[in-house]
């Protein structure tokens, strides 16, 4: 995966999950979003264009290390949802989605958070690049931490909302 900078549309992966939002009817890009999501969680879902996916398990079936474009992918669709959260941070890159998003529904608020603690697990592609390459308590780390809480303050006090653990 080609990386350029810490912004979370700035590598090859998240490139092309924009791209490929953009060459689909506006009624398609919500299932892309949510696609991305899954597949770093690890369900084994189809993509939001028919096709399979990888299960965001790192190829092992059991959870192991996540590869790193599902990964970059799941940061990049993490971005646009908690760019429509209230007081988000706003997902504008020019490597970002060209054509305008439907409003997302509120329950991927919570499967972003649970993608964002794979990624961020030691192990995953993407954190262990940016630890080499940034250390602990660089931008990258920083820019998901930002991601984290605009999530979070989105998804408290909702029943049923599922709860992501800081560091996990």
């Amino acid at each position: 995966m080609g990386t350029w900078d810490t912004g979370h549309f700035d590598n090859d992966a998240a490139v092309d999950f924009s791209a490929d939002l953009d060459e689909v009817t506006v009624e398609q890009r919500t299932e892309i979003v949510r696609a991305a999501l899954l597949r770093a969680i690890g369900t084994g879902e189809e993509d939001g264009a028919g096709g399979p996916s990888d299960s965001g398990d790192g190829g092992d079936g059991a959870g192991g290390p996540l590869d790193g474009d599902v990964g970059a992918a799941a940061v990049a669709a993490a971005a646009l949802v908690a760019a429509q959260c209230p007081g988000g941070p706003p997902a504008e890159s020019v490597y970002g989605p060209e054509e305008p998003l439907p409003r997302l529904p509120e329950e991927l608020r919570a499967l972003a958070l649970l993608a964002l603690d794979r990624v961020s697990v030691a192990g995953s592609e993407v954190r262990d690049r940016w630890v080499r390459a940034d250390g602990e308590d660089g931008a990258w780390h920083h820019g998901i931490a930002e991601l984290r809480r605009a999530l979070t303050a989105a998804t408290e006090g909702r029943p049923g909302a599922v709860q992501a653990v800081p560091g996990q």
